[in-house]
Formats: C-alpha cells, sequence, structure tokens
C-alpha cells in the first residue's frame, strides 16, 4: 500500500479475534484497505459480518489482535489507552444512532464538550461551536435541550458535536437508523454537503439506500472483506 500524504486511513491485514472461554472467535481477519481525504466510504455487511468490530477498531473504540491501523499518519493499533483516548477525542467525530446527547445540557453545551476536554479557551470555543452548528441550521435552537428536539434535530447537533473538533475522520454508525425515511433523507444531504467541503466520511450502515450514498461500498461477510465497489461520481 502506498504511503500517500492523501491516505487518512491505512488498515492492513487487520485482525480482531475474541476468546470466549476456550474458544477463539475470529470477529474480523485479513481486512486491508486505504480511505484517502476526503472520500466518503460506506462499510456494509450482514449482522455477525465483522461490520461492529471492524467500527470499533477504526474509531479506536478497540484494538487489534494483529495487523496495522494508520489513521492520519499515527499507528492507532500500537497505541497505549490514554494515546487512544487522545485519539478519539482530537482526530475522530462520532456521530451515532442513537444520538449520544445529555438531555440535562443545552445543543449548544453538548457540542461544547469536546472541546472542554481539549482545554481550549472559552472565546475560541464559542465561536467554534456557533461555526459548527450553523453547518448543520441549528443555530436557532441551541438553547434547547435534546428532549425538546425532533429526532433529526438531535441527529445535527450530534453532527455539530462531531464537527467541532475539525476531526480528520467523522465516523457515522447507522446514523438514520432511528429517523423516518424523510428526516433520514435530510441527514444523508448534510453528510453530502460535508463530504463536498473536503470532509472524510466513513458510513457504517446494513442499509444499502444509505451505503449508495458514498463513492466507494466495503461489503464485510464472515469477519473478511468479501468485495470493494465503486459507485458513480
Amino acid at each position: 500500500m502506498s504511503g500517500s500524504p492523501d491516505v487518512v486511513i491505512k488498515i492492513e491485514d487487520l485482525c480482531k479475534i475474541y476468546e470466549l472461554g476456550k474458544t477463539q472467535v475470529k470477529a474480523l481477519c485479513g481486512v486491508s484497505f486505504e480511505v484517502r481525504k476526503g472520500e466518503m466510504i460506506a462499510i456494509m455487511g450482514p449482522s455477525g459480518s465483522g461490520k461492529s468490530t471492524l467500527m470499533n477498531l477504526i474509531g479506536c473504540l478497540d484494538t487489534p489482535t494483529s495487523g496495522s491501523y494508520t489513521l492520519n499518519g499515527h499507528l492507532a493499533s500500537a497505541m497505549t489507552e490514554n494515546d487512544l483516548a487522545h485519539v478519539r477525542n482530537r482526530e475522530i467525530g462520532f456521530v451515532f444512532q442513537v444520538f449520544n446527547l445529555l438531555p440535562r445540557a443545552t445543543a449548544f453545551r453538548n457540542v461544547e464538550l469536546p472541546l472542554i476536554y481539549k482545554g481550549m479557551k472559552k472565546k475560541d470555543r464559542e465561536e467554534k461551536v456557533r461555526a459548527a452548528l450553523a453547518e448543520v441550521d441549528m443555530l436557532d435552537r441551541m438553547d434547547h435541550h435534546p428532549p425538546e428536539l425532533s429526532g433529526g434535530e438531535r441527529q445535527r447537533v450530534a453532527i455539530a458535536r462531531a464537527l467541532v473538533n475539525e476531526p480528520a475522520l467523522i465516523l457515522a454508525d447507522e446514523p438514520t437508523g432511528n429517523l423516518d425515511s424523510k428526516t433520514g433523507g435530510e441527514i444523508l444531504r448534510i453528510f453530502h454537503k460535508l463530504h463536498g467541503e473536503g470532509h472524510t466520511i466513513i458510513l457504517v450502515t446494513h442499509d444499502r439506500s444509505v451505503a449508495e450514498q458514498a463513492g466507494r461500498i466495503l461489503h464485510l461477510r464472515d469477519g473478511g472483506l468479501e468485495r470493494e465497489e465503486r459507485r458513480g461520481a
């Protein structure tokens, strides 16, 4: 594989084996691919294909048994827990199916939290939070709490939170899974807009219509990369 500076993710022969008593379960094995800066790709696969395991490894939420994973020039597969926590906060913006917002915090505060963890000054934080909320058309709702927002609005806030640290990668796990088709379409249009602005995005989904939004689809089966499908520009 090349060492191009345009490569945000480089995965080589990645494996994850779980020990269940005396039994070994190969959740993922022999997976290799690259993601270049500004790409939007989708990872698809049936239940048990290794999709969630791969997402956890890409998101630095877990470490591989073997193989290597480089994110934005950092060898994540060899990092300590503290290093991984640092990468999760600085390099990856997460968008989850269940939003993962703090219900008692305003939309503004939810988006601000990653910057507080980063140690950024208040004035700089406020500017970045406003810019991120504006990107998803939620500035006028920034003082509302998640229970006061619709599902689509909550996902917009979650996307703003993912954007606020200007990460190398946006990792979205079933981002439309809890939304009706119309609202889901609106969320996918936001991802298209972000992709058009140069963001690198990985969509993890079982939904073919969501995966088809991406330029490439990686199909997983039985813990391996079964095939890669390239979509039209």
